[in-house]
């Protein structure tokens, strides 16, 4: 086995992010969340997902998006609750720790998992309009 290195630039967390979404695309409980409801087009949103942890990581910033509010747009449609975020965040990790070791890798993992909290627990705080649509 090869001796993973640490995330070290753009390349590093494009190849971490698509790999990130193979695997959550593929898994069963998010795959039908990204593919059938938010109909995500990984094509666009692959820049932008690595702007934002470019941000995060090496303090570009390149990312002036807000990563909450399509959350509270796609939590109208299907509950992101807790479990949801818990197994995005078990994919991250996973990810992270089979293509890196290290202080950005590191962090990368802790951030993820503060966002994670973050977002469930103000998602659980916000009514959910009802359209006959999956709590």
């Amino acid at each position: 086995m090869s001796e993973r290195s640490d995330i070290a630039s753009r390349a590093d967390i494009v190849t971490l992010a698509s790999t990130f979404y193979r695997r959550a695309f593929a898994d069963e409980m998010l795959g039908p969340i990204f593919i059938d409801i938010a109909r995500m087009d990984l094509e666009k949103h692959l820049p932008i997902i690595c702007d934002f942890w470019e941000n995060i990581l090496f303090r570009t910033g390149v990312y002036r998006g807000g990563a909450f509010a399509p959350h509270v747009m796609l939590n109208q449609q299907v509950a992101l609750d807790w479990p949801k975020f818990e197994r995005w965040l078990e994919i991250w990790t996973g990810t992270v720790d089979d293509l890196f070791a290290g202080p950005y890798a590191d962090i990368a993992k802790a951030h993820a998992e503060n966002v994670a909290h973050a977002f469930s627990d103000r998602l659980a705080l916000m009514p959910r309009i009802e359209f006959g649509l999956q709590r």
